[in-house]
């Protein structure tokens, strides 16, 4: 079907509308926002003497709704400028402009014989044969298509963004019976490549598939809370990382989303879901209920399962106590089961130890303390069986009346929720025929269809067949692949059967086609010796072995890297061995220029946070595939050092790609030198080209971060084609002690200014000491190499400073940056 989206109108400015906007904007649509219009006058309004009548009054509650959303921390848009592709406007003056949109979205109130009035002026208005779309969260689609017109009702479907748009990945697409087949494959395939949704089509039942299946685990949570007589902290130390969810756990998520959201739709799945047998589960508790009138409603009010409050320039949390519905000091729960969990190597590993409530015997002193002080770990795993056992069952109770699939149930609940595994595939880690078992015993069998699939000597509800992650279809009792992932990698997929080389750290990984991935391991992917080995090995087997051809440099976590192992320099600055750091400095750097000078073209696939020396590698690829969620910087000043693995002399080599004039007080290499002496991360795909981090019209995007692999894979065959390697020559322009100087000055002006400490000061002196070249008198053209010894130079005098070991302790222990 072809069709190309241009302009979209989203009707009603609310927290989605406003959000979904955004959105199509970060991908340089134009966007329509209209809402009503007031019906009286603000204050400010009759000061100024304005009327109802006056057009700023009229479209006030969209404007208003942008701007707020604009403010949103995390933004939902890439960058404020794009919020001039959004257009404001009313439903009584402005539904005409209807006529010239794509695509008309709604996302009014959630309330029937709203949507209907509204889509009633709509049609009007509307083009025949655009698109429209619903973005409810649970009324029943055909009852808001009823009345509408023959073509109205063909290229209407629901469209369920979950909250925030930009963020969360899973697009429910709900199609009536009317809606024509390539209408909802259209959107799919849009909101997969375009918007980067995991889009998942869903059944017309109460609330789809994400908010049943999801809501009814926050629910099933809470019973059990009282149940067991657990804390509110307690449930969010066993319901977050440990067990594969975000760190925002249980409540925390919920205070994010809004405590009066998660009731009302609670509430409304309590009255439409007669016939389930777990209805009394969505009952929402009477202390939720108080907890709304109360208006403790979570973020938005700083008040809800905690509590915010500053007091003398710090902020204090405290957590409610259901029974009493009154705020206590917050307290941080001490499983030792917990704690186990980051020793694990993989998610299955983790569960498995959790379900048996396996601690770690060589932690002995730390096990006694724990019993002594009453951490309760057989009440953690008590709560770790009834909530999986139950809903395991009820997952397997809703197929098929939510879906015909096990795979949709799974990706709506990882990509609605944020969970690294939905229930069949935890269910798969737990042991399929095992854990029926153990459900049976504990009083919660699974539907009938599990018991035959049993019966046949099935295992798993997923396989993995030429590189094809398959799922179990029950109703033909056969594998199938999941077609929306046919044509797409997945390193889970090829890592058993296509591993060439791997170490402690890495993998090498042959995707097909001639292409190799290495991808970390190490922990939080840290660039250590065995990583840099790897990479070096994969080069070597692609320039050395004609069955290769070129080489990505990626993986599938939550974060490409978070840097160099600062552990270990932090080790050998403590002693003192500043042979030690340089030669470590050196190997790295020679890695960088490896990837460069490469005879095959190295693409590199970052995701997520892309820290110092995760950075640094794709400073050096032929091209960066980026996913459009990349969060990248130099950030090394942190913890007191300066971007050594040849980050500083990359961004002074860019910088002399795009000087245009030689004064030294308007080269690009000013701002990438503020940029890297504040440690600014960018935080969206436009600041990423804006700050050099990304070329433009060199390096890709990919919205979808499922398809970051398929895509940096397309781009390495592409270039190696007709690959020529780069040439070393000098290609660092440097500006010597002239450019120097006027730096030192605007340093010292940073720093009087309080905008730097004094040792932040020491630090960005010798970043820009090496990044105009040194002692250079003048102008002149250096190579990477001369650059990069400066930089090994400043870096091994600042990491033998006391004050860098304070910083670098902070940052290994605590997470966080010491600002000394």
């Amino acid at each position: 079907m072809r069709r190309i989206i241009k302009k979209v109108a989203v009707l009603g400015s609310g927290t989605m509308g406003s959000q979904i906007a955004c959105h199509f904007a970060n991908i340089g649509l134009k966007v329509l926002l209209l809402d009503i219009v007031p019906e009286e006058l603000t204050d400010e309004e009759k000061e100024k003497g304005l009327s109802l009548d006056d057009k700023k009054v009229r479209n006030r509650l969209a404007d208003d709704n942008l701007q707020k959303t604009l403010k949103i921390d995390p933004s939902p848009i890439y960058e404020q400028s794009f919020a001039d592709q959004i257009s404001t406007g009313n439903f009584e003056d402005d539904l005409e402009k209807l006529s010239d949109c794509d695509w008309i979205l709604e996302a009014v109130v959630e309330n029937l014989d709203i949507k209907r009035k509204l889509f009633s002026n709509v049609e009007n208005y509307r083009t025949a044969g655009s698109l429209i779309s619903t973005n409810t969260s649970g009324i029943p689609i055909e009852s808001i298509i009823k009345e509408r017109s023959d073509d109205f009702q063909k290229h209407f479907c629901g469209t369920h963004f979950f909250n925030p748009p930009r963020y969360l990945e899973l697009l429910e697409i709900v199609p009536s019976d009317k809606t024509k087949k390539e209408v909802t494959d259209f959107i799919a395939h849009y909101g997969d490549v375009y918007l980067g949704k995991t889009t998942v089509i869903c059944k017309d039942t109460p609330a789809f598939i994400g908010n049943r299946i999801g809501v009814y685990a926050i629910m099933l949570t809470l019973e059990l809370m009282e149940k067991l007589d657990l804390s509110i902290e307690q449930i969010d130390e066993l319901t977050g990382k440990a067990v594969g969810r975000p760190k925002t756990a249980t409540f925390r998520t919920a205070d994010l989303v809004g405590v009066d959201i998660l009731a009302d739709v609670a509430q409304g799945l309590y009255e439409r879901l007669e016939d389930d047998e777990e209805r009394d589960v969505f009952k929402v508790p009477q202390f939720i209920n108080k907890m709304i009138d109360n208006g403790w409603i979570g973020d938005k009010v700083n008040q809800g399962f905690y509590k915010k409050e500053k007091k003398n320039g710090s902020t204090n949390l405290y957590t409610l106590q259901p029974d009493k519905l009154e705020y206590r000091d917050k307290e941080d729960p001490d499983y030792l089961l917990v704690e186990e969990q980051k020793n694990q190597d993989s998610l299955k590993d983790q569960f498995e130890s959790f379900e048996e409530g396996r601690a770690s015997e060589t932690n002995f002193f730390k096990k006694i303390y724990l019993q002594v002080t009453g951490s309760d770990n057989d009440k953690a795993v008590r709560f770790f069986k009834e909530f999986y056992y139950r809903f395991f069952a009820y997952c397997s109770k809703r197929l098929p009346e939510i879906s015909d699939e096990i795979y949709k149930v799974d990706e709506a609940i990882k990509s609605g929720f944020g969970w690294e595994a939905g229930p069949f595939e935890i269910w798969d880690m737990l042991g399929l025929k095992e854990t029926t078992k153990k459900m049976k015993e504990a009083g919660h069998p699974p539907a009938e269809w599990i018991d035959v699939m049993i019966d046949k000597g099935v295992s798993s509800f997923y396989k993995t067949e030429d590189g094809q992650k398959k799922y179990y279809d029950f109703k033909n009792e056969e594998y199938k692949t999941e077609p929306w992932s046919e044509n797409l990698i997945f390193l889970d997929n090829y890592r058993d059967e296509h591993t060439v080389w791997k170490n402690k750290d890495a993998n090498i990984i042959h995707i097909g086609d001639g292409v190799l991935v290495t991808e970390f391991t190490s922990k939080k992917n840290t660039i250590n010796v065995a990583v840099i080995e790897a990479i070096n090995k994969a080069i070597d087997l692609a320039e050395q072995n004609e069955d290769y051809k070129a080489l990505v440099i990626g993986n599938e976590d939550e974060d490409f890297s978070m840097g160099a192992d600062i552990s270990m320099i932090g080790k050998y600055a403590l002693i003192q061995n500043k042979s030690k750091i340089e030669k470590a400095l050196k190997q790295f750097q020679d890695l960088m220029l490896r990837i460069r000078y490469s005879s095959v073209p190295v693409i590199v696939a970052p995701r997520g946070k892309t820290l110092g020396g995760g950075l640094e590698i794709c400073l050096y690829a032929d091209r960066v595939q980026a996913a459009a969620e990349t969060y990248m910087g130099l950030v090394e000043v942190g913890v007191g050092l300066i971007p050594a693995g040849g980050g500083t002399t990359a961004m002074a080599r860019r910088a002399t790609i795009e000087m245009i004039d030689e004064s030294p007080d308007t080269p690009r290499i000013q701002q990438y030198l503020m940029n890297i002496s504040k440690a600014e991360v960018a935080k969206s795909p436009e600041q990423a080209f804006s700050f050099g981090y990304l070329r433009r019209n060199i390096d890709k995007l990919s919205m979808n971060k499922k398809r970051l692999l398929t895509d940096a894979k397309r781009l390495s065959l592409d270039l190696a084609e007709n690959y020529t390697p780069s040439v070393k020559k000098p290609n660092v322009k440097a500006l010597g002690k002239n450019a120097l100087s006027f730096f030192i000055t605007g340093i010292a002006n940073m720093h009087f200014g309080n905008y730097m400490t004094d040792y932040d000061r020491e630090i960005v002196e010798k970043l820009a000491y090496v990044m105009v070249g040194g002692e250079l008198s003048g102008k002149q053209m250096i190579s990477e190499n001369y650059m990069m010894k400066l930089e090994r130079e400043a870096f091994t005098e600042l990491a033998t400073n006391l004050k860098t070991l304070e910083r670098m302790k902070s940052m290994l222990l605590k997470g966080k940056p010491k600002r000394n």
